[in-house]
């Protein structure tokens, strides 16, 4: 199939995609896309979180075919000039430990950024219940998210590429 979407800003076209091929394939496999990490590959542990229109989904789990004509966000979306505030409070809060985790965390920080400027801590955990973390023991993750609140909060940050 041709799969025509927006990436990260960029209107992309990619022929013969199988049908069968999950939207994580496409980013690391076609599109080099390789911050998106591959963990469970079941849906468990959030590491390949990216956005669908917005809204964090799981990128092992998702078909290619459902972000035809809808826009998608890597963690290389965030990042147009420089660090995004999101990263910046993770790498700041030592909530990077391994890595591993961090771009599924960042991209469900940032998409509960958008929804709630200033969320308490049932919001985070309800926001990050999807990604797992095996080095932080969640308190800097926990941090980073407040931290990375308060800098959008005097950024402003309204837009991403292509967000």
């Amino acid at each position: 199939m041709n799969l025509v979407f927006e990436i990260n800003g960029s209107r992309r076209s990619l022929g013969n995609v199988p049908c069968h091929a999950t939207l994580l394939s496409v980013l690391r496999d076609r599109l080099g896309l390789l911050g998106t990490k591959e963990g469970c590959g079941v849906g468990e542990c959030g590491a390949c979180t990216v956005l669908l229109d917005g809204e964090p989904v799981n990128a092992c789990l998702t078909a290619a075919w459902k972000a035809a004509g809808r826009n998608v966000i890597t963690i290389e979306g965030l990042a147009t000039e420089g660090l995004h505030p999101v990263q910046e409070a993770f790498v700041d809060s030592g909530a990077i430990q391994c890595g591993f985790c961090t771009p599924g965390m960042i991209m469900s920080t940032y998409a509960l950024l958008k929804r709630s400027a200033c969320p308490d801590v049932e919001d985070i955990k309800s926001a990050l219940a999807g990604n797992l973390c095996r080095c932080t023991g969640y308190k800097q993750i926990l941090d980073a998210v407040r931290a990375a609140a308060a800098k959008m909060d005097r950024t402003h940050d309204d837009e991403v590429s292509g967000g």
